[in-house]
């Protein structure tokens, strides 16, 4: 299953009942809830990115991704293979 992410926000009144927090790892699309066996997170998932993959939330325990929007690409750069909790509107999707 791809969730889409669709807006990160910090704390906003406006939408937070339609908005949701989601705990997981910034990784990547090209190995979405596991890395190569052997490499560290954070190395792989910038390695991927660089070769063109994107980057995603993964909810290990779920096991679900979560694809980011253009802003929070940006934004997932610095946080590369770390747990994170991430607020915003999540709607179903699929990788085209």
């Amino acid at each position: 299953m791809v969730v889409t992410i669709s807006s990160i926000a910090q704390n906003s009144s406006n939408n937070a009942a339609s908005e949701t927090m989601i705990v997981g790892y910034i990784g990547d699309s090209s190995c979405g809830l596991r890395h190569m066996p052997g490499m560290d997170a954070k190395k792989c998932t910038l390695m991927c990115v660089k070769g063109g993959g994107k980057f995603i939330l993964a909810d290990r325990d779920h096991k679900r991704v979560y694809s980011l929007n253009k802003a929070a690409q940006q934004k997932a750069r610095e946080f590369a293979g770390q747990k994170v909790k991430v607020t915003g509107r999540a709607s179903v999707g699929q990788y085209e």
